[in-house]
């Protein structure tokens, strides 16, 4: 089946998207869902201080080194192809670390988790721009991308927080097993096989670009010198993309690369967030898991209303304002002290978080695939992926060097506000 006639015999509904839409609440689900459960799992694993970031960072760095190559892999071999190969990966996967025995067997299971996502994220999405192509349709379609993306974050510390407290820190990866399994069986049903585009996989840029900026991130956490070695390995990668026939990174997509400067800017904000609020509720405030899960529910429900009502409006001030609104929760934030309550010091600037963030995944969304060619719809996947994945590895490894929760909601706040005023140019 064409890719046309894919488009032509599957847009009549919107299952499609519904299935392709919990695949992707799983990819960011699961850079979010350990966050509140890592005190238990230090305590059952006995975890270091680097093992517990590992824990996190093994799964996004991984996972963004190799989007590039995964969403490319779906252009060139199939989308629902590459697609159907990840969900798969991923369930086998989260099962492995729901299992894992060690520290360091949960820590490569994670890792494991990240190849699967790398495969299925970018696919689903350019599964998504090929099944909605039209400017209304594609709009409300993203609309609900940007709802799961956002939302993920959240609802991964509300469901961390409900399983840890009642069936312990393994539930946490069991459940993520079954629901990309279904998620694989209904995409085999509902998504018709694409034709792929052919041609090959640029695997020597493939393993420079990953290499690079696993060492990149690596360093920027660890041993310094690794991130000279990553600097280099990418620069490697520019010059060799420019001497290929078939560029993993064609030149071609410069059409959207300040989009994706702003979705890794944005990517260091939302991970931040996402590590550091459950951290600050049960060290600071005293929440049990439960506690801290519960708090986010309002946070998910904005981010999804948010992101709704922004898939239907238009204008090119609707991304800088909701960014205004996102820095003016996470400074509020900031403020919170250690003795705060709910309602009176968090409710109010995690609205106010969750209608910021609804609006610019959207629309940063939309715009890194628009100008974009059918035939690269998976890179274009692959790459916003990337840039929010390794943006946010990159962002976490310097806040987490700040004194306190509060700075790193502050600087989050502050650099929030950068991408606001960069986006007034873009949006």
């Amino acid at each position: 089946m064409t890719r046309t006639a894919l488009q032509r015999t599957t847009t009549t509904g919107w299952m499609p998207l519904a299935v392709l839409a919990t695949a992707q609440f799983l990819v960011v689900l699961s850079a979010s869902i350990v966050n509140v459960a890592l005190p238990r799992i230090r305590a059952g694993l006995e975890l270091s201080d680097t093992g517990q970031a590992w824990t996190v960072n093994a799964y996004v760095l991984v996972f963004g080194a190799l989007l590039l190559p995964g969403g490319r892999a779906g252009d060139v071999y199939g989308l629902r192809r590459v697609f159907l190969v990840g969900i798969g990966l991923f369930a086998l996967s989260s099962l492995g670390a729901a299992l894992a025995p060690t520290a360091g067997v949960l820590i490569a299971f994670r890792a494991v988790q990240g190849v699967g996502a790398a495969l299925l994220a970018p696919t689903a999405l350019a599964l998504v721009l090929t099944l909605y192509p039209d400017g209304r349709r594609r709009g409300a379609a993203l609309g609900v991308w940007g709802a799961v993306s956002g939302a993920g974050g959240a609802a991964g510390v509300l469901l961390s927080g409900v399983l840890t407290d009642l069936y312990g820190w393994r539930a946490v990866f069991v459940v993520m097993a079954p629901l990309a399994l279904a998620a694989m069986a209904a995409t085999w049903l509902l998504v018709g096989a694409d034709r792929p585009r052919g041609g090959s996989l640029d695997a020597l840029g493939a393993v420079t670009v990953t290499a690079g900026l696993v060492a990149l991130t690596y360093g920027l956490s660890g041993p310094w010198p690794l991130a000279v070695v990553g600097l280099a390995l990418l620069g490697l990668f520019a010059v060799l993309q420019r001497r290929s026939a078939d560029p993993l990174l064609p030149a071609r997509m410069s059409v959207v690369a300040a989009p994706n400067v702003l979705m890794a800017l944005l990517g260091a904000v939302w991970l931040g967030l996402f590590y550091f609020l459950p951290l600050y509720q049960q060290r600071s405030l005293g929440y049990s898991p439960l506690e801290a899960g519960l708090t986010q529910l309002p946070l998910a429900l904005m981010i999804t209303l948010s992101s709704w009502v922004t898939g239907k409006v238009s204008g090119r001030a609707v991304l800088p304002v909701g960014l205004l609104v996102l820095a003016a929760g996470l400074a509020w934030l900031s403020r919170t002290p250690a003795d705060g309550s709910f309602p009176v010091d968090l409710l109010g600037p995690t609205l106010l978080i969750g209608a910021g963030l609804g609006v610019a995944f959207v629309r940063l969304t939309a715009m890194s695939s628009t100008g974009v060619p059918a035939a690269d719809n998976g890179l274009a996947g692959g790459l916003v992926n990337a840039t929010r994945q390794i943006g946010g590895a990159i962002g976490l490894s310097f806040l987490t060097l700040l004194p306190s929760p509060g700075a790193a909601f502050l600087a989050c706040a502050a650099l929030t506000l950068l991408i606001s005023a960069l986006s007034t140019r873009k949006a």
